[in-house]
């Protein structure tokens, strides 16, 4: 039988591997910070959050989604310097605009505690919520519920994280028009250097400025919507590697009493595995004109060293893996790629897209994560044509679709890419 806490209160955990839960009705960005004895964090690899979903180590970890994540934490294998780890989430909306939220404290898939926390009154827009710290030897957690009303920024400085200030990415028109003016402002200079160098003294060497021990994280993230569905990336050489995620609610346990709100309640009775299996795939169209279609149906799985240079991970056939479903994209190979066109259609289980709160994140090195979130279908439609990301002279222009189908075909006739298609099974 689990215990519940209130928050200030304290119970012992297992030395052993344990799973928290944070379970809320609407979304918010879910963080770990783990802290030495100054009750900072010694660097970046001790900050788990969506865009770092796994500590320097690996011995914490966060999957799911943001309104029901897990962070997997192996207490045996935590750094003889780490005396806690502290659970928190932020949000733009205040605590009384999320909602309730839940703590579910797991070892496997028996619940040891949980805690709620009361959204009543409360105006913060980040709380930390628990802590897991040592104690004589032994491990502990704590519930704590205390709030920071100036939201991620406070919250993460307050464990000596730095927070780089939030940069829009310029799309390519303001990109060309920062160009041009910086080009008009700025004439170019046709003289020689002026040598400043004294006589018989040694050359100065051209230092760089020092690099800072703890560079600031950029926890920004975009989220297209209707109103903004476009973001443009700027050109580079080499994109390195991209990645697409497809994740949406689960229920690990078929028998264990599902929250409030937020997960696919009645809609998982439906598949006999526990769970609905949602399928991501892509056509691709590269600069040569070949045209490929990228899915686990028909072990279309491609290739990233090679022509189509996108590749789609192991297939998740149960609904069950917490980490959802993978795409690959060469962003080396960005040059011989034209279009990378991305959908997703739910293979097994009822057609119902606002009930998986599927999320589809798009992350490029060295940029904001990029999301769109499925939750606007057509009840009866099984397709969704989610995003597409387009080669603009170089450029990643990133569109979000969201638009849904009967089926591949349909798709494929609204978008003239061409297949021919025949019904086929994985």
């Amino acid at each position: 039988m689990s215990q519940t806490l209130i928050a200030g209160a304290n119970a012992p955990l297992p030395t052993d591997n344990i799973s928290i839960r944070i379970l809320s009705q609407n979304a918010i960005d879910c963080a770990a910070y783990r802290l030495a004895a100054d009750g900072k964090v010694r660097g970046d690899g001790d900050m788990i959050f969506y865009g770092q979903t796994r500590s320097d180590d690996s011995s914490v970890s966060f999957r799911g989604h943001d309104s029901d994540g897990f962070f997997d934490i192996n207490l045996p294998a935590q750094p003889a310097n780490i005396e806690k780890i502290a659970l928190a989430f932020s949000s733009d909306k205040t605590l009384a605009q999320v909602g309730d939220v839940d703590i579910q404290v797991l070892q496997g898939s028996q619940v040891l505690m949980t805690c709620q926390l009361s959204s009543a009154g409360r105006n913060e827009k980040a709380i930390i919520l628990a802590e897991c710290y040592r104690r004589q030897g032994s491990w502990k957690f704590r519930f704590i519920a205390q709030g920071f009303e100036g939201g991620l920024k406070p919250l993460s400085e307050h464990f000596g994280v730095e927070i780089a200030d939030e940069a829009p990415v310029p799309n390519q028109s303001q990109n060309q028009a920062q160009n041009q003016s910086q080009s008009q402002a700025q004439p170019i200079n046709t003289q020689r250097p002026i040598n400043t160098q004294k006589a018989g003294s040694a050359p100065q060497a051209n230092t760089p400025p020092p690099i800072p021990a703890n560079p600031a994280i950029n926890l920004s993230k975009v989220t297209l919507t209707k109103n903004q569905s476009s973001i443009n990336l700027k050109k580079r050489d080499d994109f390195g590697k991209i990645t697409v995620n497809l994740n949406w609610n689960q229920r690990p346990n078929a028998d264990q009493k599902a929250p409030k709100k937020g997960l696919l309640g009645d809609l998982f009775k439906q598949h006999k595995a526990g769970g609905i299996d949602l399928d991501v795939g892509a056509m691709i169209h590269l600069k040569n004109g070949e045209k490929t279609l990228i899915q686990a149906l028909g072990n279309r799985f491609g290739s990233l060293q090679s022509a189509p240079y996108v590749c789609l991970r192991a297939d998740d056939r149960t609904g069950q893996i917490s980490g959802g479903e993978w795409l690959d994209i060469n962003g080396q190979q960005w040059s011989q790629i034209e279009e990378v066109f991305i959908f997703a259609f739910i293979y097994e289980g009822a057609p119902n897209w606002a009930q998986t709160d599927g999320v589809v994140t798009i992350a490029v090195p060295e940029q904001p994560p990029i999301e769109t979130r499925l939750t606007e279908g057509t009840g009866n439609l099984p397709m969704c044509a989610i995003a597409r990301l387009v080669n603009q002279q170089g450029s990643i222009n990133v569109e979000r679709i969201n638009q849904y189908f009967k089926g591949h075909q349909e798709m494929d006739k609204a978008f003239n890419w061409g297949f021919s298609w025949k019904r086929g099974s994985k």
